[in-house]
């Protein structure tokens, strides 16, 4: 072979291997490690709105896309070891729910781009910036303004006009931060005093609801884990003892709570998936702005209403932008 045919064969050679490597690497398929703190099955509307945006986007799991879901089944303890072992899969980005998660796969990895949903990301040190983040987090707030928690329980006082004690149902290792906060003020307002009664596992709803049965007439939920996971068993507690609630996401009176006033779960995972399009298509994580909900819901339960033996003011049904009957 002379040296002319060999330099065309190997110039040859090395042009069909590179488009063989970019055929490799555009039929890649992406992978996604999702961490939750709970349990297969608990908050199906997260699961439900990452899945919305997905296919939105084009993706089709387990065709074009694959995750690989991990859940610490309520065990703080877990999720060390279940981040550890998403970050060994490599994956192309990391998707986390709510504060110990993310600060657990934040330990994790500082190199793998990591899509959150939290309450507060900013104030809570898992952000430096909401316009620009930096570092390899970004995702959705689920942060609210003061009026926002405060007219949540304005709601509660107009569902029931009797109402004069409120207890706030909070986790204790998790701070329930601006929406205790924000409530405080307007209670002597309002006529409220209130009590703080706190559930840090789920096993201890039954007789935490039994306690406030005996204390309070109504009940705020705070947004917290796993308050938030246990929507449909805290309804239900909350109808055998006859304690009108409300909530922040429109989830709760879906399953049977009586009032909810804020954004959506659904809506803010469905978003999240937008986010993971965006770093599989190139972008960094930390230039994409952490988003914060927008839109407000009032959701009433009039079903449950009357197994509570209220009767919805018309006003108020009036300004719910959603009445389940």
């Amino acid at each position: 072979m002379d040296r002319r045919r060999f330099l065309l064969t190997s110039l040859g050679s090395v042009f069909a291997a590179t488009l063989a490597a970019e055929g490799q690497q555009a039929g890649k398929v992406p992978r996604i490690g999702w961490l939750r703190f709970g349990h297969p099955g608990s908050s199906p509307w997260e699961v439900d709105g990452f899945r919305q945006g997905l296919r939105e986007l084009g993706y089709v799991e387990g065709q074009n896309i694959v995750v690989e879901y991990r859940y610490a089944n309520d065990k703080p303890e877990r999720l060390p070891g279940l981040a550890a072992e998403l970050v060994s899969l490599q994956p192309d980005v990391l998707v986390v729910f709510s504060t110990v998660p993310v600060r657990t796969l934040q330990r994790a990895t500082t190199t793998i781009p990591i899509v959150l949903l939290a309450g507060d990301p900013l104030g809570l040190g898992l952000v430096s910036n909401l316009a620009r983040p930096g570092g390899n987090s970004t995702g959705v707030s689920m942060m609210q303004d003061p009026e926002v928690h405060q007219k949540r329980l304005q709601l509660l006082k107009e569902a029931v006009p009797a109402l004069a004690r409120v207890g706030i149902l909070i986790n204790p290792g998790i701070s329930p931060g601006s929406s205790l906060d924000a409530m405080k003020p307007v209670g002597p307002t309002l006529g409220l005093a209130f009590q703080v009664f706190q559930v840090e596992r789920p096993e201890e709803y039954e007789a935490t609801f039994a306690a406030m049965a005996r204390a309070v007439q109504g009940v705020v939920v705070v947004p917290a884990r796993p308050n938030i996971d246990y929507l449909a068993t805290l309804a239900k507690l909350a109808v055998k003892h006859r304690l009108p609630a409300i909530f922040e996401v429109r989830e709760f009176p879906m399953v049977g709570g009586l009032l909810s006033y804020g954004p959506s779960i659904t809506d803010a995972t469905r978003r999240m998936a937008h986010y993971v399009d965006r770093i599989l298509k190139g972008a960094k994580p930390g230039d994409l702005p952490v988003e914060q909900p927008t839109k407000f819901e009032l959701v009433i339960n009039l079903k449950t209403a009357k197994a509570l033996g209220l009767t919805i003011p018309p006003s108020l049904l009036a300004r719910a932008d959603q009445v389940i009957e």
